[in-house]
């Protein structure tokens, strides 16, 4: 196999948890999810983007999503994040891009949701961007990927397979020294008489002591203990914001699994919602005392077990779906590579 020719995790054989994946095996298994990657890479300097999740195809800012948001380390800029602790709710399609266009995202954000149809009377909403720090690949001052290059990842959205490793937002990041990327898992729940999808997204771009599948995995590439990680979980379970809170805990428990160092320098970011029709926040709903049907305390575990699965090997796959990339780190001003994990070493663990 090639540099360029990748594999997910699981196609090498590795072990990958209890529950079933979903056909995809990535986060657009839940209907109506989608997904989209503007990748920048341009001369010596540029390796950076931006993915657009958006969680379902309506006017998300008329017909909102409930969401639960958790922090283990906060070293990170997340926009909208306060919003969504209090409301318990997202009203826009989520970006992930690099720390410094941060600002761009959530302008790239108004315009597509100030457009669309009914959105005429919006004055206020409430822009979800999560970011990592890919200067170690990317002169990051730049000032890209600009306002329009983001605005092209929303439009970009669709369901179906997704694109994972240097694609998007992950185009420039690194992870335990290697390159990291864009991975997405998904899995089977049944609960009761009931399946319910539940698929995560990751940006990995963080530091540790790499374990794989438990094992681990001995690099030739600097050890480095700081950098983020955004999670998105997506599930069509229905779920109140306090429970989603608790599922986006959980995805720590896969991070945790990875070798993650969780440093002083490091952002850990999860952000989990539902599809269910039944839990949406309409206008109607909105206006008047609310009623939905939502899954109860005493039966969540199993979708607490699901995630921690799914992370992990998104994770994975944000690594072994990653090519090697060449580019500047811009505290440096120098130029730099990081290699790909290896897939041989992957299947011989």
């Amino acid at each position: 196999m090639t540099e360029n020719s990748r594999a997910r995790f699981r196609e090498l054989g590795g072990p990958v948890g209890h529950y079933p994946a979903g056909p995809l095996n990535a986060i657009t298994d839940v209907t109506g999810v989608s997904v989209g990657h503007m990748t920048l890479i341009k001369g010596e300097r540029t390796r950076t983007g931006a993915t657009a999740i958006i969680p379902h195809g309506g006017n998300l800012f008329q017909d909102k999503v409930p969401a639960g948001f958790a922090v283990l380390n906060g070293y990170g800029k997340f926009a909208g994040s306060t919003q969504i602790i209090e409301l318990g709710e997202i009203e826009t399609p989520i970006v992930l891009t690099n720390t410094l266009a941060v600002g761009r995202a959530i302008e790239a954000i108004n315009l597509y949701t100030l457009a669309q149809k009914g959105n005429e009377r919006v004055t206020s909403l409430n822009a979800v961007v999560g970011e990592t720090n890919d200067s170690r690949l990317n002169d990051i001052r730049a000032a890209r990927p600009d306002v329009q290059e983001i605005g092209a990842a929303i439009a970009a959205a669709e369901p179906g397979p997704v694109g994972e490793g240097a694609v998007g937002a992950g185009t420039g990041t690194v992870a335990f020294g290697l390159k990291g990327g864009i991975g997405t898992s998904s899995r089977l729940v049944e609960i009761g008489n009931a399946r319910y999808t539940l698929g995560v997204l990751v940006q990995s771009n963080y530091g540790g002591h790499l374990l794989v599948a438990g094992r681990p995995y001995l690099s030739d590439g600097v050890h480095d203990k700081d950098g983020s990680i955004v999670i998105v979980v997506a599930t069509d379970a229905p779920l109140c914001p306090r429970n989603l809170t608790r599922l986006a805990e959980r995805c720590f428990g896969g991070l945790a699994r990875t070798g993650a160092a969780l440093s002083n320098g490091s952002g850990d970011y999860a952000l989990a919602f539902s599809t269910a029709e039944s839990v949406r926040r309409t206008p109607a709903r909105r206006k008047a005392m609310m009623s939905v049907e939502q899954l109860s305390n005493d039966v969540v575990s199993p979708l607490f077990e699901a995630v921690i699965e799914a992370t992990e090997e998104a994770i994975l796959n944000s690594l072994t779906m990653a090519v090697s990339m060449t580019g500047v780190n811009a505290a440096t001003g120098k130029p730099a590579v990081v290699s790909s994990i290896s897939l041989d070493t992957i299947r011989h663990l």
